[in-house]
């Protein structure tokens, strides 16, 4: 800006808009080449996460033998899940406003915000550990014996877990994809490995309890290391000084974020957990290989997503919707094609790579088959709630997760009873393409925008624009 505020002294007045908006269009063109920039970073580093999990899990899968390795991936979810509710839409929340403050120049309540997140996962996530340990005590006769000791240490881990979801959050806000994701999805499954690996060598027994012990164990060295790093990141960015603290704001925005991310992030998982509850342990590992193998595919709609948030928050002040429209657009093109690519490339290894796992998970190969059309549909429509919630459209977006995760929960305890495995697969896979429904149409209705990757994102916004 300060290249067109010296153009503008020494240009004659007539000149002064049109480099104003040769400034602008130069700007977005800029916002959206770091957009595909972090896009491609998160693209590249969920590529080596996929591999590094893939093979930690084969490993594992081979280590502790079927029904062991199933107890470790029920409880593990469990926690992931429980740790990244607990944060209560926080870790989002530093997304959806610290963009904007740093466009504004607000350092003070970035640093409000930012400590407000993460002392708030924190004690979230230290109470919900607290009840789980409580109930482990009064109930836990009710839970079957191998359960346990890896609940036990899940619980430990959660706080930690929740930290990790917001400093993630507060990387990404700041267009920090490296920061963000590599903690998470290559440090913490190496770490777990690793240790497990370490642990099996000096004698310990091949079991759940053993791979949670080395869980827990990445999870707070990998923590630990990515608070240092972003506190020293932030404290580079932005020079200590006063916090303002808007709490009441921000709880506000995170709640219904919370119940979107919430609902989407059950909806990701709820079928392990279904499955954990009704099968035997080796049953939840032959799924959850399947599920993870297929999983390759989301990792593009994550890197998408990853990228957009921060770009659909910052666009959302303009208040022409073209921009926003277009990217959109972008982004469910981003999402769609190469999930083809991707899924068609699995399915056509799918019995060699769960072969892998154990002779006998070459059963998962229909439940993959069946998964990959769920998730293609989702690629459709891009990463639809995203650009709801920073349109403030929260509450829209709650109520098409509600219905989702209805169907979804109601279709698994159906057709789990009735097919097994490849019912829990038939469940998920309907789900996710009426969740992609209801985003296509929500978006249409409240926004005007066609997401759909086969369509102008325009046409309606061009046709009130012509009426």
């Amino acid at each position: 800006m300060a290249v067109v505020q010296t153009a503008e002294r020494i240009l004659p007045p007539g000149l002064h808009p049109a480099i104003r908006r040769l400034a602008e269009t130069l700007a977005r063109q800029d916002e959206v080449s770091r957009a595909q920039r972090m896009a491609l970073i998160a693209f590249a580093i969920r590529v080596i996460s996929a591999a590094i999990a893939f093979f930690s899990q084969i490993i594992q899968a081979r280590i502790m033998g079927e029904f062991e390795y199933g107890i470790f991936v029920f409880v593990w979810v469990l926690v992931v899940l429980f740790g990244n509710l607990s944060c209560l839409g926080f870790h989002s929340t530093v997304i959806r406003f610290l963009p904007q403050y740093h466009a504004r120049n607000e350092p003070d309540e970035i640093r409000g915000l930012t400590a407000t997140a993460r002392i708030f996962a924190m004690t979230s996530a230290s109470l919900l550990a607290g009840i789980g340990l409580l109930s482990l005590h009064f109930f836990g006769d009710r839970i079957e014996g191998y359960y346990l000791i890896p609940l036990f240490l899940g619980l430990v881990a959660l706080p930690m877990i929740a930290l990790g979801d917001v400093l993630d959050g507060t990387a990404r806000a700041n267009s920090w994809p490296i920061a963000a994701l590599s903690p998470t999805y290559l440090v913490r499954p190496t770490l777990i490995l690793g240790f497990m690996l370490i642990a099996v060598a000096f004698g310990a027994p091949h079991t759940a309890t053993t791979a949670m012990q080395a869980a827990l164990l990445a999870t707070y060295v990998t923590t630990l290391a990515q608070f240092a790093t972003v506190s020293w990141r932030m404290n580079g960015r932005y020079e200590p000084g006063p916090r303002k603290i808007d709490f009441f704001a921000w709880f506000r925005v995170a709640i219904p974020i919370f119940l979107i991310e919430g609902f989407g992030f059950l909806l990701t998982n709820s079928d392990v957990v279904v499955v954990g509850f009704y099968l035997e342990p080796d049953q939840v590992a032959i799924y959850f290989a399947a599920a993870k193998t297929m999983a390759l595919v989301q990792f593009v709609y994550f890197a998408v997503k990853a990228a957009a948030a921060p770009r659909f928050s910052a666009m959302m002040d303009e208040r022409d919707l073209r921009p926003l429209a277009a990217f959109a657009g972008q982004t469910a093109r981003w999402s769609f094609w190469p999930s083809l690519l991707v899924g068609l490339s699995v399915l056509a290894a799918g019995n060699l790579l769960l072969s892998l796992f154990g002779p006998t998970f070459t059963a998962g190969y229909s439940i993959m088959a069946i998964l990959f059309a769920g998730s293609l549909s989702k690629a459709l429509v891009g990463p639809g709630e995203v650009l709801l919630t920073m349109a403030g459209k929260q509450q829209l977006c709650v109520l098409l997760y509600v219905g989702a995760l209805t169907a979804n929960i109601g279709l698994n305890i159906t057709l789990i009873p009735l097919y097994g495995l490849q019912g829990a697969a038939l469940a998920t896979a309907v789900a996710m393409m009426v969740e992609a429904l209801l985003l296509h149409v929500a978006v249409r209705w409240s926004l005007g925008i066609v997401l759909f990757a086969f369509a102008d994102p325009l046409s309606i916004l061009d046709k009130k624009k012509a009426g």
